[in-house]
């Protein structure tokens, strides 16, 4: 009963920019952290960054300085802002979140992923 719907994905030059959102619906008492990760068919899914409710985030070190992360909890978003795109950040990206239902226990959930092609 619990969806997250990723948007924002496509292609983009080297060096520039794209900005990813989830919103998650359904039955939502609340959340906690949220994050994005990505996989290509190569490599296994990392995590890229991750945000808790209060605003602490943390970032693999291959995006730090390019690449924010940001949630707007009265709307239950996620957004991901990348800038200064390179081809290796090309990949598929998931919106995960752990989630607390009502009356019911913290649970994780990922969206279904949006491709995101860094590429001249």
């Amino acid at each position: 009963q619990v969806q997250l719907v990723e948007s924002g994905g496509g292609l983009v030059q080297p060096g520039g920019s794209l900005r990813l959102s989830c919103a998650a619906s359904g039955s939502i008492f609340s959340i906690y952290t949220m994050g994005w990760y990505r996989q290509t068919p190569a490599s296994q899914r990392e995590l890229v960054a991750a945000i808790t409710t209060s605003g602490s985030s943390n970032y693999v070190d291959s995006v730090k300085g390019r690449f924010t992360i940001s949630r707007d909890n009265a709307k239950n978003t996620v957004y991901l802002q990348m800038n200064s795109l390179k081809p290796e950040d090309t990949a598929v990206y998931y919106c995960n979140a752990d989630i607390v239902p009502p009356g019911g226990k913290r649970h994780n959930y990922w969206g279904q992923g949006t491709q995101v092609t860094v590429s001249s």
